[in-house]
């Protein structure tokens, strides 16, 4: 019996909780949903820089130069400098061995920075990501689709939400002769992704005829330059609605 009590106890606080964001009268919750795809016109490209270098300052000051070079070129592709985004920088020592002697021949020094650069014209990615190489910044940890139409997918797909939410709560309150009445509550939570994935598994490549053609001339697989970017760009939104409830 004692034990049955104290459940009872430490319960009945999570239950009062619980019951305390809905009315004490009648009412129904529901939660509407909706999502809504687009071709992404813009992309973000994210660059890992490196520079190796027998002294710290030495490899920071190659590495600025290496992405001041590749900024300067900024009116070409089409970004600003809000559109730019430079981590801090992350250092490395690293000490030499021969491998014959097994003797210290001395430290090197690894500066590393994160770049991030968005433009604005997505068909502008394969000639900038040439670019980027000729000044060897050729690490691309991800390219990320964007739209510029954003604000206006998350309003839309918000009202594709409420409408979903006030067609649930209807066809549920007139399954028990009931109908909606006055909303009681509202929450809203929208995002957005990037689809990397066909409907067969299978990434989406820009691979454009120029790059393909650059790899031949350089007798290299086109593969092995390939890069990934999702085709299409999801917006989701969820509503949760608290409906007070009208017996007819």
């Amino acid at each position: 019996m004692k034990l049955i009590t104290s459940i009872f106890l430490i319960l009945f606080p999570l239950i009062s909780f619980a019951n305390s964001s809905v009315p004490a009268n009648r009412h129904i919750a529901v939660q509407g949903s909706a999502e809504v795809f687009v071709e992404p016109d813009m992309a973000q490209i994210i660059f890992e820089v490196k520079s190796t270098e027998d002294t710290l300052l030495e490899a920071k000051r190659e590495l600025d130069g290496r992405i001041s070079l590749l900024l300067e070129q900024s009116d070409k592709y089409g970004f600003g400098q809000d559109d730019v985004y430079i981590s801090g920088l992350k250092s490395k020592v690293y000490t030499m061995i021969g491998t014959e002697s097994g003797t210290v021949s001395g430290d090197k020094y690894l500066a590393l920075k994160t770049v991030k650069v968005t433009l604005k014209d997505i068909k502008k990615v394969d000639e900038f990501i040439d670019f980027a190489q000729s000044l060897k910044i050729d690490n691309i940890k991800k390219i990320n689709g964007l739209s510029s139409k954003a604000t206006q997918l998350e309003a839309e797909a918000t009202q594709l939400a409420i409408d979903n939410a006030k067609a649930k709560g209807n066809k549920l309150a007139q399954a028990f002769g009931a109908e909606l009445g006055k909303v009681y509550s509202v929450s809203s939570y929208s995002s957005s992704a990037d689809y990397d994935y066909d409907a067969g598994g299978v990434k989406h490549i820009i691979l454009s005829s120029h790059r393909n053609s650059m790899a031949a001339r350089n007798n290299e697989s086109p593969f092995t330059q390939q890069q990934y970017l999702g085709a299409k760009i999801s917006v989701k939104a969820s509503i949760n609605v608290v409906f007070d409830l009208k017996l007819k």
